[in-house]
């Protein structure tokens, strides 16, 4: 995915979540997902595991806050990974964040 959809694909997420329009959220990379979500679980792991090698921090987002046509994007796809300039959808491992930590 080009980073510019990625930018576009970001603002959407703040417009649906303004809590995450602050300063420290803009380079956070942002785990999308929603509660009940055994996947989001299991990335929720793989995201604790790299973060003991690497100091990355992120933020959890529900889907559920969304409106109707941006949750629809992600409802097959959670959980996904939006970084700045990537998305990562799932299944993913620690290696493949370690590879968008590359990008």
């Amino acid at each position: 995915m080009h980073n510019n959809s990625i930018e576009i694909l970001r603002a959407r997420v703040i417009a649906a979540s303004p809590n995450l329009n602050i300063d420290e959220n803009s380079n956070q990379w942002w785990l999308l997902g929603t509660s009940g979500c055994h996947l989001c679980d299991i990335a929720e792991q793989i995201l604790a595991q790299f973060q003991s090698v690497q100091p990355i921090t992120y933020q959890n987002v529900d889907i559920a806050d969304f409106d109707e046509a941006l949750m629809m994007d992600f409802a097959t796809t959670i959980p996904v990974i939006l970084t700045p300039s990537q998305r990562l959808n799932y299944p993913f491992s620690v290696m493949d964040l370690q590879q968008l930590l590359m990008q």
